[in-house]
């Protein structure tokens, strides 16, 4: 490991600042899946894009409505996970709640939050970052609230 070097490339972006499917407006947190494929909390344009390995431009795989709160748009997106199923996670920050989309669909589904922005169980405020472990459960940085919350997969 000493001595050793990293040689980076561009694999997303990099066609400055904007909003067409080249381009990244305030990008901040990504995952990149078992394909290799990177997908990439585009902020400032209350989007998820994805872009595959070697693709010059990404698709939309979840928001991209503009900034709202309806099912098909997100307010800021933070964290984003993709699980072995191929479903998104997207922390949608300025929304306070969990959202799971799959690729493809028009909407995605509240799963977390979503109750305004509080201090119970059921409530974020201002989450940023999600991680899941080998069990399925899922950890949310719940920011606002200055906790980790774990929520347990059930499985009905």
């Amino acid at each position: 490991m000493i001595g050793e070097k990293w040689r980076g490339r561009l694999v997303a972006g990099g066609h400055g600042q904007g909003n067409r499917l080249n381009q990244f407006n305030n990008p901040s947190f990504i995952f990149v899946d078992k394909e290799q494929s990177i997908y990439v909390s585009d902020c400032g344009n209350d989007r998820v894009m994805k872009w595959r390995s070697d693709a010059q431009k990404g698709i939309v795989v979840a928001g991209g409505n503009g900034k709202g709160d309806h099912l098909n748009q997100l307010n800021y997106p933070e964290g984003v996970i993709v699980d072995k199923f191929g479903q998104i996670y997207v922390v949608d920050c300025n929304n306070h709640r969990i959202m799971r989309w799959c690729e493809g669909n028009e909407e995605g589904e509240i799963i977390i939050g979503g109750n305004g922005k509080r201090d119970e169980m059921n409530q974020l405020a201002f989450p940023k970052g999600l991680a899941v472990d080998l069990q399925g459960n899922l950890y949310v940085a719940d920011s606002g609230n200055h906790r980790i919350q774990k929520y347990d997969l059930i499985c009905e």
